[in-house]
């Protein structure tokens, strides 16, 4: 099975969004990429930091400022339409799901075998590689989540 359609049935399962969610605001993690060292089944340092380079280098440009839109977007704007306003939300929130498609199917790309990494290991590998780890809790939640 291939990343995406992977990632959207471990993101369907019980748990899974909010621990994302949980490593993403509150401890910096980058999810994309937390998912991908799951599926790839690897703890490999020299590929999760070239993973990791890559996802930062596109976060940067891509998902962090997109986000940062749609979440401007959330409250009322005096002088626009709730409905317009909304609107153009939910067109950002496209536009950011798919930038993280972007580097999840870019991910994929850096081919390898499965390394048959447990997924918490994988986890707490691919977390180093991205900067500060996240606490082992919240890295051991989205491992239960995605089973």
């Amino acid at each position: 099975m291939g990343l995406w359609d992977w990632t959207l049935e471990a993101y369907a399962r019980p748990g899974a969004p909010e621990a994302c969610l949980a490593l993403q605001d509150d401890h910096g993690q980058n999810t994309p990429l937390l998912l991908w060292a799951v599926w790839a089944e690897t703890d490999d340092a020299g590929r999760l930091a070239r993973a990791a380079d890559l996802a930062r280098r596109w976060d940067g440009v891509a998902v962090t400022p997109l986000r940062a839109v749609r979440r401007a977007l959330k409250p009322t704007f005096e002088g626009v339409a709730d409905e317009a306003r909304e609107g153009l939300r939910e067109d950002v929130k496209a536009a950011e799901l798919r930038a993280e498609r972007v580097l999840l199917e870019t991910l994929e790309a850096l081919g390898g075998a499965p390394g048959g990494t447990p997924a918490l290991a994988a986890l707490r590998a691919a977390s180093r590689a991205w900067g500060a780890p996240a606490p082992d809790d919240a890295l051991a939640a989205l491992a239960a989540a995605l089973g």
